[in-house]
C-alpha cells in the first residue's frame, strides 16, 4: 500500500460518523448493510450518510453493490488490512518494538517463526 492510499484512508476514519459507518460495516462482515439500515442504526440522515459512504468509497475502505433496489455497504477487509500492515510493518522488527506491540507481532509470520523483521524486505500486505 502506497502513502497516498494509506492518507486517503487515514483522512477518511478521521471523522466521527464515517469512522462509526466503517466499524458498524465491519461488525456486519461480508454481507454488508443497506444504506437504510445504517442511516437508521446510527441516527444520520440519509443525504447526510450518502456523502460519508462516499468518501469511504473513494478510500477504498468500503465497497458499494446494487441488490434489487437498495445500495448494499461492505467493509472491504483487503484494503483494511492492508492499511493495518503498513501501520505495523515496522513494529515487529526488533525485539523492544516486538514487546511493545505484544499481540500484534505475535500473529506476523516472522515473529511465529521466531525471525527478526529488520532485515527483512519491507512486507507489503
Amino acid at each position: 500500500m502506497d502513502k497516498k492510499a494509506v492518507l486517503s484512508a487515514l483522512s477518511a476514519l478521521s471523522q466521527e460518523t464515517r469512522l462509526d459507518v466503517f466499524r458498524l460495516l465491519v461488525q456486519a462482515g461480508p454481507d454488508g448493510l443497506p444504506a437504510g439500515a445504517i442511516a437508521e442504526a446510527l441516527g444520520v440522515a440519509p443525504n447526510t450518510l450518502s456523502f460519508h459512504l462516499a468518501q469511504l468509497n473513494h478510500a477504498g475502505l468500503i465497497a458499494q453493490r446494487r441488490e434489487s433496489r437498495s445500495l448494499i455497504y461492505s467493509a472491504e477487509y483487503s484494503h483494511m488490512n492492508a492499511l493495518m500492515g503498513f501501520l505495523m510493518e515496522n513494529c515487529c522488527g526488533l525485539p523492544a518494538n516486538a514487546a511493545a506491540c505484544g499481540p500484534i507481532c505475535a500473529t506476523a509470520p516472522e515473529a511465529a517463526n521466531g525471525e527478526s523483521t529488520a532485515s527483512s524486505p519491507r512486507r507489503r500486505v
